[in-house]
């Protein structure tokens, strides 16, 4: 079998499983976050948090709520690594440094889950299960939190009332995130990747040097990783490692999970509103972007010019040879078309253009279809500014399910989208105008100013994944980088429940014949070109110094 028609087929494949998975699971999780019952663990959750579960919260407490929950995360799971050395179960690894400390209790609590560190060199059994992995769980629900009360404020009529963020919080752990991860794990475990608590152990010399590896519990860590959109790996090597990754199917299979709930959602967001065409036309346009990603990444790994390229069959350095070209472009548009950054390839090996993809899928805003939760949201909001555009076109009052999109709602939209780009250029300027900052890059000219705009890209988008040829191990980057991250997860925050605030408190207009019917092809086609343009026009000069100047060299 060719290579180009093995990555065809696994594409096909993915959809199939998708589309069989959208319906069902999008049903169940619009009945967990419109029931009115709890579950006996649930009530045993809020009477041990303090909180009840029936209050219903104005958009200012639901916030309170999320950041309270959150900065706790942070403070936990900073002094959880500093405090490793004394802990048992540490496997002998010291206590994790401050500033790295940082680092990582932001970008696991921001649902990043950048490392700048090697997993199985730093990481004990405990920090990496009873923080880490449970990050992995509660920093997803918190997004698909966030997103339903969005998708509430759509649904709702002259009320300020968002839901409980507490309820929402443990239902989506307990009703959603729990139960699919537990049977994944067990399907991963079967197609070999490990479980264990096993201490570090030699497995042979290499160039005169003895090997070491240790277990963990891999399985269980790397399924809430993909499916919470997360992405930081129990290795180093991430998904490109055997543990974690063994053989071509529970790559796809990871691929799958990774794209689950982020798919599933629309259909949820159709239900809870009452008009599920209107989920298939936030569907359709993510559907859109990320085929049309996955085609151009295959095309410049497969295609590219070059005979030593075109003998490989294509671009195979920093290539998995377990998975092929086809399945690591998959995979790769997948990590940064959501928040995953997961890799089972390394992106600063792809050519200038693929490299290139990878980074514009990010700067989209990782909407397509993007994180647990976050993607849905900000598709949404991208939907309020396109519905905006069309009003003005054509002269009339926009409005998307039956809301106003008067000047308060588009300002709260013009901010989410700013909020982004900001962090990203300004970060990435400071860093390659300060001396420090320039010797932590090992390519010079177009690639190394790809990979730090990479890195800040990542961090700002909540992505997580790397070029791999920064060493971003410094003070400077571990501090920078973990500010990017909490300001681009909770920044943006505001500003969706800020806008579902004002729009719960409307009351719906009818449709009438002039109503620009958003369900319709027409829509969806507008709302990817909005998507594209303010993409492009925010980025192009930043595109145009890094990976576009490599590519076309």
């Amino acid at each position: 079998m060719s290579p180009v028609l093995s990555g065809v087929l696994q594409l096909l494949a993915l959809v199939a499983a998708l589309a069989l998975a959208h319906i069902p699971l999008g049903n169940h999780m619009a009945r967990v976050y419109s029931s009115g019952t709890h579950w006996r663990v649930e009530k045993w959750i809020y009477k041990g948090i303090g909180a009840d579960p029936d209050t219903e919260m104005r958009w200012p407490a639901y916030l309170r709520g999320v950041l309270a929950f959150s900065l706790a995360g942070v403070l936990f799971l900073y002094l959880l690594q500093r405090l490793q050395g004394v802990l048992p179960g540490s496997l002998g690894f010291a206590s994790i440094d401050p500033d790295q400390a940082f680092n990582t209790a932001a970008s696991f609590v921001a649902n990043t889950n950048w490392q700048s560190y090697a997993g199985e060199q730093a990481m004990g059994h405990v920090v990496q299960t009873a923080g880490l992995a449970v990050q992995n769980f509660v920093s997803a629900a918190v997004g698909i939190a966030v997103a339903v009360a969005l998708v509430r404020g759509f649904a709702r009529s002259r009320t300020g009332e968002l839901g409980n963020f507490w309820a929402d919080l443990v239902r989506g752990v307990v009703r959603v995130l729990v139960p699919i991860a537990a049977v994944g794990a067990v399907i991963l475990v079967a197609c070999g990747v490990v479980q264990n608590f096993s201490g570090i152990h030699e497995v042979g010399q290499f160039l005169g040097a003895p090997q070491q590896w240790n277990g963990g519990a891999v399985a269980s860590q790397e399924v809430i990783k993909e499916l919470g959109t997360n992405g930081g790996g129990y290795f180093n090597a991430n998904s490109a490692h055997p543990f974690e990754n063994p053989t071509p199917f529970t790559n796809l299979f990871e691929i799958f999970l990774i794209l689950l709930i982020p798919v599933s959602l629309t259909r949820t967001f159709g239900v809870m509103t009452g008009s599920v065409r209107q989920g298939y036309a936030i569907l359709g346009t993510m559907a859109a972007i990320w085929l049309s990603f996955v085609a151009l990444m295959m095309w410049t790994e497969f295609a590219h010019h070059g005979p030593a390229l075109q003998a490989a069959g294509g671009a195979t350095e920093g290539k998995e040879l377990r998975f092929g070209i086809g399945g690591s472009s998959l995979f790769a548009v997948t990590t940064t078309l959501t928040s995953t950054g997961a890799v089972d390839s390394f992106h600063s090996s792809y050519t200038g253009l693929g490299g290139g993809i990878t980074l514009l899928g990010m700067m989209l805003g990782e909407i397509a279809p993007g994180g647990v939760g976050s993607g849905l949201y900000g598709m949404l909001v991208m939907a309020v500014v396109a519905v905006f555009i069309a009003g003005l076109m054509v002269g009339r009052t926009p409005e998307y399910l039956g809301k106003k999109i008067g000047t308060r709602e588009i300002k709260f939209a013009a901010c989410y989208i700013l909020i982004t780009p900001a962090l990203v250029l300004v970060f990435t300027a400071a860093a390659t105008a300060l001396p420090t900052p320039g010797d932590s890059m090992t390519n010079s000219g177009a690639h190394g100013f790809s990979e730090i705009l990479y890195a800040y890209t990542s961090a700002s988008n909540n992505n997580g994944s790397a070029f791999a040829g920064l060493n971003a191990d410094t003070q400077w980057f571990n501090s920078t980088l973990g500010l990017a991250m909490l300001l681009g997860r909770f920044l943006p925050m505001v500003f969706v429940l800020a806008l579902a605030g004002s729009l719960a408190r409307q009351q719906p207009v009818p449709a009438t014949a002039g109503t620009l019917r958003t369900e319709k092809p027409l829509f969806s086609g507008l709302l990817v070109g909005a998507v594209l343009i303010i993409t492009g026009l925010t980025y192009f000069p930043a595109l145009a110094l890094g990976p576009l100047a490599e590519g076309l060299a």
